[in-house]
C-alpha cells in the first residue's frame, strides 16, 4: 500500500483557479480548499424563506459518494445558508423515477432537482404535466428526441464541460505512467459518462503528440453496464493491470469503489477519482488517488436554488467549465507530477479556456 502527502501545487496554478464568469451564476457564496473539495464560507443563519426545494436521486441513492451525494450537498447547504425548506426522494432503481417527481409534485415543491441522465425522460413527462413547477436536472439536457432543444420550457439543464477536466488528468496521468498504459472505462454510456473517457483520452493524446510518446489508454469502449455492480469495476480494472495499466480513471459512481479496491490491492497503480475528490469522499483509498476530476455539482445546486429563490425561475442551462470553476482537477499525489508538467497544465488550462485547444478533439 503506498503513502503519500496530497499536495496544492495544481490548485495554486492560476489557469486553474479562475475566477467565475458569464456561463454559471455569478457571486458564488463559496471558495475551494486546496484540495478542489467544495466548501462554504461561514455565514449567519439564514432566516426561513417561503421556498421548497426538492430532489430525486437516481439508482445510486444520496450516499453514492459521487455525484448524488454531492447534489445533497449543494441541497443541504441551500437549506442552512437560504432558509429554503426541502423534500426528497431516493430512488432505488428506474422505476421509482416517475412516482418519486409525483410525490415531489404533491409535496408542494417549487423546484425539483433531477440528478442525473437515466431521470431525463421521468423530469420531462412531469414537467410537461406539471407545467406550473419548475425543475432542474444534473447532468442533461433533457432532449430526448435529439433535436437540440429541452423538451420541456420549465426545466434548466445543469451540464459540465468535464471532458476539459478530465484532459488536463489525461495529460497528466500520461506524464506519471511508468508503463506506457493508462486506463478508463464507464458505467453506462451515456453522454455524461462518455464526455469524462473522451476527455481523458484526448489528454492522454495531446502529451503523446507534444512530447513524442507513445502511452496507450485501454477501455475506451468498456461499460460495466450499471453504476450499482462494484465487482464489475474489480474485475474490469483487474483486466487492465493485467495489461500493464498503472493509472484507471472510472466514471461508473459506486462501480468505482470497485476498481479503487483492485488498485489498492495491486499496490503498484494509481486512481483517478471522478465527480468529487476521491480522498475525501472515499478517505479509505486516499492512498492510491492519483487525482480527481471535479464537477462542482454542489455548487451548481445551490446557485441555482439561490438564483431560483431570489430572481425567479430561469430555464437557460448552466455550464460548468474550467473558465467559472464549475469544473476542474483536485491536487495530485506527492512525487507523482513534475513542475514542468504543472506547468505545462497552467498552459493547457488557458489555451482550452481560449478554444485554441479541444478537450475532445483528439478522442475520435
Amino acid at each position: 500500500m503506498k503513502t503519500m502527502i496530497r499536495i496544492g501545487a495544481v490548485a495554486a496554478a492560476s489557469a486553474l483557479a479562475l475566477a467565475a464568469c458569464a456561463s454559471a451564476p455569478e457571486d458564488e457564496p463559496t471558495e475551494e480548499t486546496t484540495t478542489g473539495t467544495e466548501t462554504s464560507e461561514t455565514a449567519a443563519p439564514a432566516e426561513d424563506v417561503d421556498f421548497m426545494a426538492c430532489m430525486v436521486s437516481d439508482a445510486g441513492g444520496f450516499d453514492d459518494k459521487s455525484f448524488n451525494q454531492s447534489a445533497y450537498e449543494g441541497l443541504e447547504r441551500a437549506v442552512a445558508e437560504l432558509g429554503v425548506t426541502k423534500a426528497e426522494a431516493e430512488s432505488t432503481s428506474d422505476s421509482d423515477y416517475g412516482p418519486n417527481l409525483e410525490a415531489q409534485v404533491a409535496a408542494g415543491c417549487d423546484l425539483i432537482i433531477t440528478v442525473g441522465f437515466l431521470l431525463s425522460q421521468a423530469t420531462v413527462d412531469s414537467a410537461l404535466a406539471n407545467p406550473d413547477v419548475s425543475y432542474a436536472i444534473i447532468d442533461d439536457l433533457a432532449d430526448n428526441d435529439f433535436d437540440g432543444t429541452t423538451d420541456a420550457p420549465n426545466i434548466k439543464p445543469i451540464t459540465f464541460e468535464t471532458d476539459e477536466a478530465a484532459f488536463l488528468a489525461g495529460y497528466a496521468a500520461a506524464s506519471a505512467s511508468t508503463t506506457g498504459t493508462v486506463g478508463t472505462f464507464g458505467g453506462i454510456e451515456i453522454p455524461s459518462v462518455t464526455i469524462f473517457m473522451t476527455g481523458y483520452q484526448a489528454g492522454v493524446e495531446y502529451y503523446n503528440e507534444q512530447n513524442d510518446a507513445d502511452v496507450q489508454v485501454l477501455g475506451m469502449d468498456s461499460f460495466s453496464g450499471d453504476f450499482d455492480d462494484q465487482s464489475q469495476g474489480t474485475n474490469i480494472t483487474n483486466g487492465f493491470l493485467d495489461q500493464g495499466a498503472d493509472i484507471v480513471m472510472p466514471v461508473a459512481g459506486p462501480v468505482g469503489l470497485g476498481a479503487a479496491s483492485a488498485i489498492q490491492s495491486a499496490g503498484d497503480a494509481w486512481l483517478i477519482g471522478v465527480d468529487s475528490d476521491w480522498t475525501q469522499t472515499a478517505p479509505e483509498y486516499a492512498d492510491i488517488v492519483f487525482t480527481s476530476v471535479l464537477k462542482n455539482i454542489g455548487n451548481s445546486v445551490f446557485d441555482t436554488i439561490e438564483s431560483t429563490v431570489n430572481d425567479g425561475f430561469v430555464a437557460d442551462p448552466y455550464v460548468g467549465t474550467l473558465e467559472n470553476e464549475g469544473v476542474g482537477v483536485a491536487d495530485f499525489a506527492e512525487g507523482t507530477v513534475s513542475d514542468d508538467v504543472i506547468a505545462a497544465l497552467d498552459e493547457i488550462s488557458a489555451g482550452i479556456i481560449a478554444g485554441d485547444i479541444e478537450a475532445s478533439g483528439a478522442a475520435e
